[in-house]
């Protein structure tokens, strides 16, 4: 099951994983970002964060809100965060359909 929002769709198990992390955190803001770098020249970034900034897209979940930055907003936009678990471990994951090209473990992305 999936959670849609007007920006981007939180799965159940990124739902999930982040309800569990917020007994060990500080704020249960949860930001997606991207910021430059990775081997395809942008890169997927989560934290936890303390406040929402003033141009976030602020989406609420029971227990936590994510944080979408405006810079970010646009790369993120129709994209699903997801939580996996493999062989390679755990990890957040961005499913992104504004991505045109993607490195091998699915961490950066180019536009």
């Amino acid at each position: 099951m999936n959670i849609e929002s007007t920006s981007i769709t939180v799965s159940s198990n990124a739902i999930k994983r982040i309800q569990g992390l917020l007994p060990e955190q500080q704020s249960n803001f949860f930001r997606v970002y991207v910021t430059g770098g990775g081997c395809s020249g942008f890169q997927y970034g989560f934290k936890f964060d303390d406040n929402p900034a003033g141009d976030d897209d602020i989406l609420d979940f029971e227990g936590f809100t994510i944080l979408l930055d405006s810079l970010s907003y646009p790369y993120l936009y129709g994209a699903t965060l997801d939580y996996v678990e493999d062989l390679s471990g755990s990890k957040f994951l961005i499913t992104n359909p504004n991505a045109k090209t993607t490195c091998g473990c699915g961490e950066s992305f180019t536009v």
